[in-house]
């Protein structure tokens, strides 16, 4: 016996035979190692007084569960216990009743709420609300076949990047289940071949633009599509920002009196934005209501993805743009960035690509150049979709 933590845990090995290390200070929890050298922590429990049966429950594998969270989960068996729990039956009859809806509420309660940011932790919810509860979610999780997922997978080949998401993410919820949570002893989800990903570099061109604005045009004319909707697209058509950041931006992140945004949360890190001026006047006109520049029906709730996406396909199809995609915005911004002149360390920072130094210094590096990368790409965009002929202007003549 010896306390357990990192250091007695690593100097635990295999002798030949099954070993256990019991914990000197908390009584029933212990690690075994066994041939291989595979490490798992579990706590033993009796129901009765001295000489009725013990249990023990498997609480997790080393290194993925460290000693100290090993010992709170002990802990905590431990407690339910000496209030007439009984854990490992309880686990059990979850193993025999647990469905692929329960696995996914506890999916994203225990794991994506705590390692997602929140941008990613609702397109995961997306997924599991619109795609994997729907198909799978009424059948036990012991009986989900790999046959059935893939199944599941190729009925959504027409859409072959979600599909290989919506996989990517059934495929965490099997893998927990077998190596941490014990409701089944595999991934069905192994194995089963991703469809291509062709990656896309589609820009819009200036008559794409002029007929996109026309039709943003007419959608305020008719006044019968949320406000929020046409100014997400009017923003990002003038900014270059990803769809996630639009919708989570926040007015407090917005200095017009700089001319930047100061994104706390963006994919690669906090950075910095700077604003065109076309940028600046459409974020004036936005009427401040609540806390997001871009509300929804709530006004203390951010403009939906779902929503702005309904909005987008169907103004697209109004402006004749066939295969065009909100995303498509952000590599417009970068191309007519380059056309301007601009060399790639601008264009890497104008659209917030990682770097080495993910920190938003490299914005004042070079905040002059970039602002006026900034002000003649979202001049040209806005031109084009009022209808303008927009000039194109080299970036050697701004500096």
């Amino acid at each position: 016996m010896a306390r357990i933590t990192r250091r007695t845990v690593e100097a635990f090995e295999f002798c030949g035979k099954e070993a256990w290390l019991w914990d000197s200070q908390l009584p029933g929890f212990g690690i075994r190692v066994r041939a291989g050298g595979r490490k798992v922590y579990y706590v033993q429990y009796r129901l009765g007084g001295r000489g009725s049966p013990s249990r023990r429950l498997r609480l997790g594998v080393h290194p993925v569960l460290s000693p100290e969270a090993a010992r709170s989960e002990a802990g905590k068996v431990l407690a339910r216990v000496s209030l007439g729990g009984d854990p490992a039956a309880e686990r059990n009859k979850m193993r025999a009743e647990a469905t692929i809806s329960m696995l996914a509420d506890r999916y994203l309660a225990e794991h994506v709420a705590a390692h997602n940011k929140a941008s990613t932790a609702a397109e995961i919810r997306r997924i599991v609300d619109s795609k994997i509860n729907p198909a799978l979610g009424k059948l036990r999780v012991s009986d989900l076949s790999r046959a059935r997922v893939k199944e599941w997978h190729s009925a959504m080949q027409a859409a072959p990047y979600e599909a290989n998401r919506c996989l990517a993410y059934l495929s965490k919820m099997m893998s927990l289940a077998a190596k941490e949570w014990e409701l089944r002893p595999d991934n069905p989800c192994l194995g089963i071949k991703r469809y291509p990903e062709r990656k896309r570099e589609r820009f819009f061109s200036d008559e794409e633009l002029q007929r996109i604005g026309a039709a943003l045009r007419e959608a305020e004319t008719r006044k019968a599509d949320h406000p929020n909707c046409i100014a997400a697209v009017r923003l990002l058509a003038v900014t270059g920002l990803r769809v996630s950041e639009a919708l989570a931006l926040t007015w407090d992140e917005v200095d017009l009196d700089r001319s930047c945004l100061r994104l706390r949360d963006a994919k690669a890190g906090s950075r910095t934005v700077p604003l065109g001026n076309d940028a600046r006047v459409l974020l004036s006109s936005c009427e401040r209501v609540g806390d997001f520049v871009l509300w929804g029906p709530d006004p203390n709730s951010p403009l939906s993805h779902w929503a702005l996406r309904n909005f987008w396909d169907q103004l697209r199809i109004k402006a004749k743009v066939r295969d065009g995609r909100l995303h498509d915005f952000r590599h417009t911004t970068g191309t007519y960035a380059a056309q301007t002149g601009a060399n790639a360390f601008l264009v890497r920072d104008l659209l917030g690509h990682k770097t080495l130094a993910m920190t938003g210094r490299y914005v004042e590096r070079a905040v002059d150049p970039m602002r006026a990368t900034a002000n003649a790409v979202a001049a040209r965009i806005h031109a084009a979709m009022a209808g303008r002929k927009a000039k194109v202007l080299n970036l050697n003549t701004l500096r």
